[in-house]
């Protein structure tokens, strides 16, 4: 049996945890650069606070129901998420970090599962206090379902267990078949031409005619909402075959050397990625990009392979910078760049002879070291000089909460 743990409002909870006189008040949070709400908690979505919508359109509105607005804060997200997970993991077999929210659980083997299942969402309030529902089933696909279930019954508690699938079909024949996971928009609307309107019409679906129509993944969907398990538990999940790093900038950019600074920094971040997942890169890619709205507008990407694979920021930040130079173009004003890392192999597997330059030991090392400081005193602590200091360019986050876990300075104080 699997569980399904998902942190509510994940964002806004996260403020909540520090500022418990938010708690039941409406929060939202903002995406890169304060740009649209990406995270709503229920008392805002009780307000009507449409999700997705640029923060300059709302804003009045979000004052008139002094709703607290908060800019996304990733240091404190993941720290939160980074304790979670590992309180999680005392609670299954075995543990797979979906996302920055969710895990999957194995349970097998637990007794009365949705006792459990309410120890689970106890222990995440009482030791983070975090509000997390939990969906119990015999397969990925309906213990997401069954999770969707915990968070719109209130007569649930949080908690939902299917485990005699046949005596759910009544809720299922209520439910649209884009509320599955993994059928997206586009296929439910050619489902619906096909009368496959709700989960149950699906799950009474033949699986090889899914396959036919739609492909391997709908077939398996099938089988796992009739309980046959398709997708295994990755306690480990597979390297990125491709990794990359991207952002919009404050303000618009318009010389060359502050162009060349941001794409040092989403290079210098794409290679810290790149040796976490312990992989090479053959190929670097980089794009710039105006505003989609500009009179001038500019939108332009190249890659280019390198000599040997490597992980050395030294090495991807200079042959970015390059691509940078060859991309740039006086009299844009830039919004936005990205660099890519491309033709991952992992870094174990080396194909080399005499006449094929190949990454030294040195250069191992040296990273091997720079990342260690950085783990040990802070990211950031060190970084390569062409990335910048001053950085006006970076994102705008004028609402942002302090990094309570992360910064030592923002540590909050109690006055006894």
């Amino acid at each position: 049996m699997l569980a399904l743990v998902d942190c509510n409002s994940c964002y806004a909870s996260c403020e909540q945890i520090f500022q418990p006189d938010l708690r039941g008040k409406p929060v939202v949070v903002l995406s890169n650069n304060d740009g649209v709400i990406v995270t709503r908690n229920k008392e805002a979505k009780a307000l009507g606070i449409p999700d997705l919508q640029p923060y300059f359109k709302i804003k009045d509105l979000l004052q008139k129901h002094n709703v607290t607005v908060r800019s996304s804060n990733y240091e404190l997200y993941g720290s939160v998420s980074t304790n979670i997970m590992t309180l999680l993991e005392t609670f299954g077999n075995s543990i797979e970090v979906y996302s920055i929210d969710e895990a999957f659980l194995d349970v097998t083997g637990f007794n009365n599962l949705i006792t459990h299942g309410h120890d689970i969402k106890n222990a995440c309030w009482k030791q983070q206090r975090m509000p997390v529902c939990v969906g119990i089933a015999r397969t990925k696909t309906l213990a997401k379902l069954a999770n969707h279930l915990a968070k719109k019954s209130d007569r649930l508690n949080g908690v939902c267990l299917i485990d005699d699938i046949e005596s759910w079909n009544k809720v299922f024949s209520k439910i649209d078949t884009g509320k599955v996971w993994g059928i997206g928009s586009r296929i439910s609307k050619q489902m619906k031409l096909m009368k496959i309107n709700t989960i149950l019409d699906l799950k009474q679906q033949s699986p090889k005619s899914m396959r036919d129509r739609f492909g391997v993944a709908v077939e398996r969907t099938v089988n796992e909402l009739n309980g046959t398990p398709c997708l295994k538990l990755e306690s480990q999940p597979p390297p990125k075959q491709q990794i990359f790093s991207s952002r919009s900038f404050s303000n618009k950019i318009t010389t060359l050397h502050e162009l060349n600074e941001s794409i040092a920094n989403y290079a210098a971040r794409a290679a810290e990625k790149l040796r976490g997942q312990n992989s090479f890169t053959k190929r670097i890619y980089v794009m710039i990009q105006s505003s989609r709205h500009a009179s001038t507008a500019y939108n332009n990407s190249q890659s280019v392979p390198l000599l040997y694979p490597t992980n050395d920021s030294r090495l991807i930040i200079k042959a970015a910078q390059k691509l940078g130079t060859r991309l740039f173009k006086d009299g844009i004003d830039y919004a936005k760049a990205g660099v890519g890392l491309m033709e991952l192999s992992n870094r174990g597997i080396k194909q080399a002879d005499l006449f094929t330059p190949q990454q030294s030991v040195q250069s191992e090392l040296t990273m091997n070291t720079f990342d260690g400081i950085n783990i040990r005193y802070g990211k950031g602590t060190v970084f390569i000089g062409s990335q910048g200091i001053q950085r006006q360019w970076t994102m705008a986050r004028s609402m942002k909460s302090p990094a309570y876990t992360t910064r030592f300075s923002d540590i909050p104080v109690i006055k006894l």
